[in-house]
């Protein structure tokens, strides 16, 4: 499912994208001007890539990507 507006092969705000410039995987967090804004799994900072960089994460992918985001939920406060 496309976000809103956004161009075909683009996940959905919350869905995991792949930037094919780099390989970095991250959860789609919205739109910034044309470019969509992705936040790695676990958090981080987040980055922008062009719509036509964005791909839709593999099963596999978005599985590790899941487990990342327990296992940083699941750490003790530092």
């Amino acid at each position: 499912m496309p976000v809103e507006g956004g161009e075909p092969g683009v996940p959905a705000a919350g869905g995991f994208a792949v930037d094919a410039r780099d390989g970095r995987v991250g959860r789609v967090t919205g739109r910034a001007g044309p470019n969509v804004r992705l936040r790695p799994p676990g958090g981080g900072p987040e980055w922008e890539c062009p719509p036509e960089a964005v791909r839709t994460a593999s099963p596999g992918v978005v599985l590790r990507a899941r487990v990342a985001e327990i296992n940083r939920e699941g750490q003790l406060p530092r």
